[in-house]
């Protein structure tokens, strides 16, 4: 195993047992379907364990998108633009199958090796940048924080 992989190994056997949240993806409706009145969703297609900037998934990574709850689709005001645009992409993941309230991720990036960002290996280590503005960090330290945090969360 290399180096992220025995990190990623070690963190997913600290986190066995402990709450995770499921990632979506937008799945338009077939031709026929979209002719009969169906609207794109967005669908459960994996778990993981939100670690700040990262998602740690049974077998894969993923760098963390935008963090949602779904919601069923209800008519109301928003006078920002904004505001419209999440209860819509709310309202997918409930069509999708997200029970209402639930988190769930969605404009996530699979993370393939340790040179993609937020990763980046130097000098021998492979280091994380847990923000945009944030200093890089050894990946082994951030995850050592974020499990305790992660620990500390109430389950909902």
């Amino acid at each position: 195993m290399n180096e992220l992989e025995d990190l990623l190994s070690s963190a997913r056997k600290r986190l066995s047992g402990s709450a995770r949240e499921r990632l979506g993806s937008v799945r338009e409706p077939g031709r026929i379907r979209r002719a009969l009145g169906a609207r794109a969703a967005i669908v459960p297609v994996a778990e993981a364990w939100h670690l700040g900037v990262l998602l740690i998934g049974d077998d894969a990574l993923w760098r963390t998108g935008s963090v949602l709850r779904a919601a069923e689709e209800v008519r109301r005001g928003y006078t920002a633009q904004s505001q419209r645009e999440r209860a819509e992409i709310r309202a997918m993941a409930f069509r999708g199958g997200f029970a209402e309230g639930e988190i769930f991720h969605y404009d996530w990036v699979p993370i393939a090796s340790a040179d993609e960002p937020p990763l980046r290996r130097e000098g021998g280590r492979i280091l994380i940048r847990w923000s945009p503005a944030g200093f890089l960090m050894p990946l082994a330290d951030y995850l050592d924080e974020q499990i305790e945090l992660h620990s500390q969360k109430p389950e909902l």
